[in-house]
């Protein structure tokens, strides 16, 4: 019997070292390619509940050159960073080989997560914001507000960066940080935006049609359980709308909210983010048009990019095989 192979353990640091903004963006981009091509299977997430916040269990499988399979679990915890001096979201990526089954490795989800999100609202931004967008506004100045900052920037003209926050410190300390501007007032500074990141955990929403300019493109990324909201269904049902995947928004994203109230129905989706991509689907129209980019997180995005972190990591010495399948 052939000894299966040891297995990685990839630490957000091995993470931090192996990946830039640039190689998310290519590995979420074959995601989207391999779903558009039927080469890649991502099933409904599982939500648990708990009372101090939740955990979700992601997983997807994909073909590139190789087969794999991950698995992801997130605890999503808002109050730890205060209470806790813990992130918002901590957990585990399982990946294993899609072939035979073997486990390859276990990595931390911490920095993957941010940055494949990250990297989805960069792709989407790239295809769907007005290609001359200079004003980027950031709601929500967490870890995952940082790392968009860094994703858009590689793949628009940004010249002005807003920063909106409940916490008006922690808006500060990033500007400084990311050479932003803090935005004291959401209305005017949402006006002002050719492009908007909503990373909160936001119950209500708090973007809606009256403070939206003509020809904004929107990246709705907080809400990715069902009791997250961040746009206004008004909002929604006015704009063009594109998913990550239509079906999981329906039940968790900020679509779930505008049909559960009436406003839309899965139907009024334009197209799906792999669909616009490979030119199945409808981009923008017009220069006039708002784009709403519902991004609830996609398994076939942890595994993509696990698998491009797993491959950097093969013979780096600064990350040890340890014999998980050892009798």
């Amino acid at each position: 019997m052939t000894t299966a192979p040891d297995a990685l353990i990839i630490t957000r640091r091995d993470v931090r070292r192996s990946m830039k903004p640039s190689d998310y963006l290519e590995a979420v981009e074959q995601a989207f390619r391999a779903t558009a091509a039927g080469k890649a299977f991502s099933p409904h997430p599982m939500h648990i509940p708990v009372p101090r916040g939740g955990f979700h269990a992601k997983g997807a499988s994909i073909s590139l050159n190789n087969d794999y399979v991950a698995v992801k679990i997130n605890g999503n915890f808002p109050a730890n960073p205060a209470e806790h001096g813990l992130p918002t979201i901590q957990g585990a990526i399982v990946l294993a080989d899609g072939i035979n089954g073997a486990l390859l490795a276990i990595l931390d989800s911490i920095e993957v997560t941010l940055r494949r999100t990250a990297a989805a609202s960069a792709l989407a931004a790239k295809l769907l914001a007005r290609p001359d967008s200079t004003t980027l506004l950031i709601c929500g100045c967490g870890e995952q507000g940082r790392a968009h900052v860094e994703a858009i920037r590689e793949v628009l003209p940004i010249e002005h960066c807003l920063l909106w926050d409940l916490d008006h410190d922690r808006a500060g300390q990033l500007a400084v940080e990311m050479d932003c501007n803090v935005a004291m007032d959401l209305e005017s500074a949402a006006r002002s935006a050719d492009v908007i990141a909503a990373c909160t955990p936001a119950r209500e929403p708090y973007l809606y049609p009256g403070i939206i300019s003509p020809g904004t493109f929107i990246a709705a990324v907080g809400a990715d359980n069902p009791d997250k909201s961040e746009i206004s269904p008004r909002l929604m049902a006015a704009a063009t709308v594109v998913t990550d995947i239509t079906a999981q928004c329906s039940t968790m994203g900020d679509l779930h909210h505008a049909i559960e109230a009436g406003d839309m129905t899965e139907a009024d989706v334009r197209a799906e983010l792999a669909e616009v991509l490979v030119g199945a689907g409808m981009g923008r129209t017009s220069p006039e048009e708002i784009i709403i980019f519902d991004s609830t997180g996609i398994g076939l995005q942890d595994v993509a990019a696990a698998a491009a972190i797993y491959k950097r990591c093969i013979g780096d010495p600064a990350v040890q095989p340890v014999a998980l399948s050892a009798p």
